[in-house]
């Protein structure tokens, strides 16, 4: 259950947060949000994310925290930039110069700077600031939050791990939100292949409120890393009814669900699953997670050898929208996947123009810092597969393999670019890609015993090429 009893002025400053306004509604709608950040969900009890931001406007339009949080979520979306967003930049401005002309407390402020850092995309050191935060008050959820989220764009796992490490014995069962930690802490540790104790963290979380989303989402994690398939299968269609209301994370955890299929070769139900889940919340939402999850299918199928291209056609008029922001790099091969899958090869152009330009200058932007010698070999080894030019894929791809978790994402997403070099080494006529395809799937197998896809792809080998 969510915690209804939305914390007012005075509570705050009881549990050690004080927040600098007068406004008792302020103080509540700020809790409601941070609420529903923590639990993905727009709880219609609590008002909805978006009600909820306007509420807090009105409620104390000064108010510095309460633009913190709003300009937060914005940002954390991976939807807007200050780059292009002259709306949310304003945003931030004002919110910097608030923090400046108010008599506000030391976190606050620390919250303020990391904000202006957040937005300038310099994400490690934003990251630093909070933990600031969290050393003296480690029950600030949202500095926990944005440094969890923000360590997970740059596929920082240990990070992510250590963080809810260092904080969970500052917590309590009677603290809000207690339990959620759970299933941060899990997927923290099965990041770091922690997946014992990772599983058991994130059945305590479900135990504890059995709607837990996160908790949720890092077991099926768990599942997919030890191919326990047929397990992973039965707790997603038994707890489905749980889950499925925390409409930010449910179309990413219905994604986990299609990989267990597409793992077993199961193609017909992971179709299913994709038009009556994934395409619809992608549809309605706009969400990027919807759209990287979106893509990431489709482009899994696709290297199976199923015939997609109806479905790109839907995806990429949803794309094309964000083929200017380049915000995460990850998201930006998931789009790009969109365009060349649809045959959108002058806007896929472009993209990649766009982003060698922001990379030639990348300021403090941890993104466009890693651009040049990461990001770009990785989108055009994309581009290269799409082209049918498998052996300049692995010699674009394969350098890089081991820096592919700087552009974020979980070990599960990141198994794709896997994929992508194996399936190239497979189809290039070079026979040392041809052995290094063989012998990345002697690793895959290693790291993932018994799993269908891998020996699929083992078979492929065998019937495709004599290597000596």
């Amino acid at each position: 259950m969510l915690h209804s009893n939305l914390r007012d002025c005075k509570a705050w400053e009881i549990a050690g947060l004080p927040l600098s306004t007068t406004s008792n509604e302020a103080c509540k709608i700020y809790d409601a949000l941070l609420t529903q950040w923590a639990t993905w969900t727009n709880d219609e009890s609590l008002g909805g994310v978006e009600k909820c931001q306007s509420q807090l406007h009105a409620a104390d339009p000064d108010f510095v925290m309460g633009q913190v949080i709003i300009n937060g979520l914005e940002l954390n979306g991976g939807i807007r930039s200050i780059l292009l967003d002259k709306e949310l930049d304003a945003s931030i401005k004002r919110t910097i110069e608030l923090s400046k002309t108010q008599k506000i407390t030391e976190r606050e402020l620390l919250h303020v700077k990391a904000l202006e850092l957040f937005a300038k995309g310099s994400l490690p050191k934003a990251c630093g600031v909070w933990e600031q935060i969290l050393l003296r008050h480690p029950t600030d959820m949202l500095a926990l939050k944005l440094a969890h989220d923000s360590y997970f764009y740059m596929g920082q796992a240990t990070h992510l791990r250590d963080s809810l490490a260092r904080v969970l014995p500052f917590w309590t069962p009677q603290i809000p939100l207690y339990g959620y930690l759970k299933g941060m802490y899990s997927f923290g540790l099965v990041e770091t292949n922690f997946y014992s104790l990772a599983e058991k963290t994130a059945k305590e979380g479900l135990a504890l409120n059995p709607k837990d989303a996160w908790s949720v989402h890092s077991l099926a994690h768990v599942y997919e890393m030890r191919a326990d398939l047929d397990i992973g299968l039965q707790f997603m269609k038994q707890t489905e009814k749980n889950w499925k209301i925390a409409d930010m994370i449910a179309c990413h955890n219905y994604w986990h669900w299609t990989l267990y299929h597409i793992e077993k070769g199961e193609y017909e139900a992971a179709f299913s699953i994709y038009d009556d889940h994934i395409s619809k919340s992608c549809s309605t939402s706009g969400s990027m997670l919807d759209i990287v999850d979106s893509s990431a299918m489709l482009f899994r199928l696709q290297m199976e050898g199923i015939n997609v291209d109806r479905y790109w056609k839907e995806l990429v008029r949803i794309t094309k929208d964000y083929t200017k922001d380049h915000i995460y790099l990850f998201n930006d091969a998931h789009i790009l996947m969109s365009l060349l899958g649809a045959k959108d090869t002058e806007t896929a152009s472009q993209f990649i123009r766009s982003l060698q330009e922001l990379s030639q200058t990348p300021g403090e932007n941890y993104e466009f810092q890693i651009g040049k010698d990461l990001g770009l070999p990785i989108l055009e080894a994309i581009t290269e597969f799409a082209n049918g030019n498998y052996s300049r894929t692995v010699d674009l791809l394969n350098p890089v393999r081991y820096q592919v978790r700087k552009i974020g994402g979980s070990n599960a997403q990141r198994d794709l670019f896997n994929l992508l070099l194996i399936n190239a080494g497979l189809k290039s006529d070079n026979k040392l890609h041809q052995k290094l395809a063989r012998c990345l799937l002697i690793e895959r197998d290693a790291l993932k015993p018994n799993s269908p896809m891998t020996e699929r792809l083992i078979r492929k080998v065998q019937a495709l090429h004599t290597i000596d």
